[in-house]
Order: structure tokens, then C-alpha cells, then sequence
């Protein structure tokens, strides 16, 4: 599967962004989709994720109540409204697919800059 990571930009705190993943190739259905993000200097963490029918979300304590993880396996899309954004999410966000036997496909990545 290919993945499309697109939505990041500029924005001050306490405003919204929604991101967006495309997916192209395989069976969409088949994968868990998550996002992940890497600030400077930082190593890449998880932030949400989302089961292959959309029946079960998980998110890290610093964003859970702000984002909303969503998918649309029809279109093979996957986003992520983060609201109340801080600058301390400031970070390049990537879009993850991992299958049932654990292998995994990442997008490009987008970029948010959270301005305070």
C-alpha cells in the first residue's frame, strides 16, 4: 500500500488542522492505520490509531480529548482533526499502515508548525 500524507501547514495555538492519508494499492481493509508524528530533535511517536473497521480508536495522552481519528475505507482515506492545537505539537506528522502480520507502509509526511 502507498500512502498520501497531506492538510499539515501553519497555524497559531489553539486553532484546527485536519490531516489527511490516501491510500492507494492493496486491500485497505486489511490495515490498522495510525498517524505518528517526530518533532526536532525527537524520536517519531505515536500519536492515534485506528482499527481496520474503524470500531476501535487509540490515541497518546497529550492529544486524547483534542483529535479525532477517522477513516473511510471506501474512499481508502484516513484523518485526523486535531483541535486546541499547542505548539508543542509542532512536528512532521506521518501516516501508518501496518497489516495483520505486523508489516508496515509510511506516508511522506506532512508538516504542522503550531505558532504560539
Amino acid at each position: 500500500v502507498q500512502l498520501q500524507a497531506s492538510g499539515g501547514g501553519l497555524v497559531q495555538a489553539g486553532e484546527s488542522l485536519r490531516l489527511s492519508c490516501a491510500a492507494s494499492g492493496r486491500t485497505f481493509s486489511n490495515y490498522g492505520m495510525g498517524w505518528f508524528r517526530q518533532a526536532p530533535g525527537k524520536e517519531r511517536e505515536f500519536v492515534a490509531g485506528i482499527s481496520w473497521d474503524g470500531g476501535s480508536t487509540y490515541y497518546v495522552d497529550s492529544v486524547k480529548g483534542r483529535s479525532t481519528i477517522s477513516r473511510d475505507n471506501a474512499k481508502k482515506m484516513v484523518h485526523l482533526q486535531m483541535n486546541s492545537l499547542k505548539p508543542e505539537d509542532t512536528a512532521v506528522y506521518y501516516c501508518n499502515a501496518k497489516d495483520k502480520s505486523l508489516n508496515e507502509h509510511w506516508g511522506q509526511g506532512t508538516l504542522v508548525t503550531v505558532s504560539s
